[in-house]
């Protein structure tokens, strides 16, 4: 068992690449429990995760595609950005709203629950590579003031969604830069 060529075989995958075809929820579930596993300082676990799937997406994407024209009062329906941006979640299987609940005790920097979230998304992203899932974990502006459409808690904030299908698993192409240059050593 190695986690080497998981970590180094994850790859973004877009929505636009996407088959269309259903991820059972068993799996998705799957995804999310090993999302669970991530590290949290002091087990605050500061996750949270809403799933969009089935008619579930077109609520997201209607959101979406609302918040788009809000912003661009000139725009309408027609233009190919509207388009974009309304149906990535009617090309994904699921959309994950992912979501940070701050310790209401605020016992850590904010920064340690973000990072803890950001590791809970990792273990969901590196799952999928396992199982031959394609994902994107993506920031629109929309979502990171979507408090009321996520009915949050005041001590919730979203921090971007994560778009899920299958996918063809061709090979794409990755390029890292040199380890070396990003490493200093000290021995003494």
């Amino acid at each position: 068992m190695s986690i080497t060529p998981i970590i180094r075989n994850r790859r973004a995958v877009f929505p636009n690449q996407f088959d269309g075809t259903d991820i059972p929820e068993s799996t998705i579930a799957e995804l999310l429990e090993n999302a669970n596993w991530a590290p949290t300082h002091r087990r605050t676990e500061p996750w949270r995760f809403q799933v969009f799937v089935g008619d579930g997406r077109q609520h997201l994407s209607d959101y979406l595609g609302g918040a788009f024209l809000a912003k661009n009062p000139g725009l309408d329906k027609d233009d190919p950005r509207y388009t974009k941006v309304s149906e990535k979640p009617l090309q994904s299987a699921a959309v994950i709203a992912i979501i940070m609940h701050r310790d209401p005790e605020q016992r850590i920097p904010e920064w340690e629950e973000i990072a803890a979230v950001s590791c809970a998304v990792q273990n969901i992203w590196l799952s999928c590579t396992d199982q031959g899932i394609g994902g994107y974990w993506s920031t629109p502006e929309a979502m990171l003031k979507a408090d009321q459409f996520l009915k949050l808690a005041e001590n919730e904030r979203c921090l971007g969604i994560f778009y899920m299908g299958n996918w063809d698993q061709r090979e794409l192409p990755a390029k890292r830069g040199d380890i070396e240059e990003k490493v200093k050593w000290i021995r003494e």
